[in-house]
């Protein structure tokens, strides 16, 4: 039930007024602290009517709000809490509102390294236990593709501020093929996920090369006051628009990639595209036709070889032709492992 200003005036100051123990409170007295906080805050000159109090009291009394107040009526005349501390603030939500704040919560907490989504968090926590302190906290029913073990993600949050202030840092770095890690100084631009992990897009200053770095290998960083901060010379917006994944060389270009997949498994690619450029060309009874245009690296090759025999490369051909070569080594192992047993 949606509540409007001028209501949210009164129940605020019928609240505050039957917090005041020290004295009665009859119908006429909350008219009047009612008028006078309209006047101050809104410059309503009009009074207000009993039958308004009487109607917000009723709701204030209700669960359409949440509030639940305990108010109740001495002598016939005089209002009053029932509750000693009792106050519409302590009890903000509803228990439609919380459960709503809890299913955002429980996406936000996906990218837990951001600080202030661990600051919601216990905000969240504190507001939970107000309204549900004696009932039993129920079950999670959405469960999100993440990885717990993944290593890096303590440096999500400082990153990004190191972004957003436009701070040049250190990075000490080991990549996969490196025997010991290296310091490089980094202008960072843009932080980009990818399958759950996460990658550091700019500028190396030796030699002022692109360069993507994998959160999981940053041993540490910190920010090199002394260094001043380069502005990227490309659209970081768009860096990652025509490509799968994240590997891409400097002024690599797109190619117009043609595939087929059988008509059994053809709603999978037309409900969720393999990347946003698809297009379907054609539907054959077999099957269905369909083109995306992206950077050949790594990651396409990969997503290629996961639809196995469902998909096949059209063109180009030497794309065709490294997938097929692939899938013959891949055959070769599995006949050299049948022969050894």
């Amino acid at each position: 039930m949606p509540i409007n200003k001028l209501a949210l005036v009164r129940y605020k100051t019928i609240d505050n007024c039957l917090q005041n123990r020290f004295r009665k409170w009859t119908l006429e007295d909350l008219m009047e602290a009612c008028s006078d906080a309209l006047y101050e805050y809104e410059g309503i000159t009009k009074g207000i009517s009993k039958r308004a109090i009487q109607l917000d009291i009723q709701n204030m009394r209700s669960e359409k709000l949440g509030y639940n107040a305990p108010i109740i009526v001495t002598d016939k005349k005089f209002y009053s809490y029932e509750e000693k501390n009792y106050s519409i603030t302590n009890s903000p939500l509803t228990q439609q509102d919380l459960g709503t704040l809890n299913e955002v919560l429980a996406v936000l907490k996906q990218f837990k390294g951001f600080s202030y989504f661990e600051e919601l968090n216990g905000m969240v926590t504190r507001l939970e236990d107000k309204l549900y302190k004696q009932q039993h906290k129920g079950k999670s029913y959405i469960d999100f593709e993440k990885n717990e073990l993944l290593k890096g993600l303590k440096h999500i949050d400082p990153l990004h501020k190191a972004i957003i202030n436009k701070k040049t840092i250190e990075i000490t770095y080991q990549s996969f093929k490196a025997k010991l890690p290296q310091a490089i100084v980094f202008y960072p631009y843009l932080l980009k996920e990818y399958r759950n992990r996460w990658f550091l897009l700019g500028i190396n200053k030796k030699g002022f090369s692109t360069m993507i770095l994998a959160l999981d290998r940053i041993d540490q960083f910190k920010e090199i006051n002394t260094e001043k901060y380069q502005k990227p010379g490309f659209d970081v917006n768009t860096y990652f628009e025509n490509v799968l994944g994240v590997s891409k060389m400097p002024n690599q270009k797109p190619q117009m990639i043609v595939m087929k997949i059988i008509k059994e498994h053809a709603p999978y690619i037309i409900t969720k595209p393999v990347h946003p450029s698809q297009k379907i060309l054609r539907e054959d009874p077999d099957g269905t036709i369909f083109s995306i245009e992206v950077i050949w690296n790594f990651e396409l090759e990969r997503e290629i070889l996961g639809f196995g025999e469902q998909v096949i490369v059209l063109s180009p051909r030497r794309l065709s032709g490294k997938i097929q070569a692939r899938m013959k080594h891949t055959l070769s192992k599995y006949s050299k492992k049948e022969k050894s047993n």
